[in-house]
């Protein structure tokens, strides 16, 4: 019986994806909840979740797909626990933080942004305007 060689092959290319990416996720999650700690627990769940699919992401956007499983768990995170949290975006709730991380940071366009949250893109104009106005009044300092 042969050893199974997991640097081979599609899993060499996920791990390639993790090294390459990695990074910015993490960033990403730290930007969402305001912790280390949650956001490494947030990234390990949404990479799972990708190097199970990753036989059938790999030809596609497993970036974006990771990001939107990261997004999907901060939000169910989130919704139970009521948002909160720390960091430079804490002034802001839940889905304003989520649409200012896709819209400005990631620069998703604001209708990919719809579809990924489930809401419409008028919406999404909506809460990335309110939540700039809050980061940039002088009670943000």
């Amino acid at each position: 019986m042969r050893a199974v060689d997991h640097r081979a092959g599609p899993y060499a290319e996920f791990e390639a994806f993790v090294a390459g990416a990695a990074g910015r996720l993490l960033h990403v999650a730290v930007l969402l909840t305001g912790a280390p700690e949650p956001a490494r627990r947030l990234l390990a769940g949404a990479l799972a979740r990708t190097y199970a699919d990753w036989r059938r992401l790999r030809a596609d956007d497993p970036y974006g797909f990771t990001r939107q499983e990261l997004c999907a768990a901060y939000a169910r995170t989130a919704r139970r626990r009521g948002g909160g949290g720390a960091g430079p975006l804490a002034r802001l709730g839940s889905l304003e933080r989520l649409v200012v991380v896709l819209r400005i940071y990631e620069g998703v366009a604001e209708e990919v942004a719809a579809a990924q949250l489930g809401l419409a893109p008028e919406r999404v104009r909506v809460l990335c305007n309110r939540a700039v106005a809050a980061l940039r009044s002088p009670e943000a300092a």
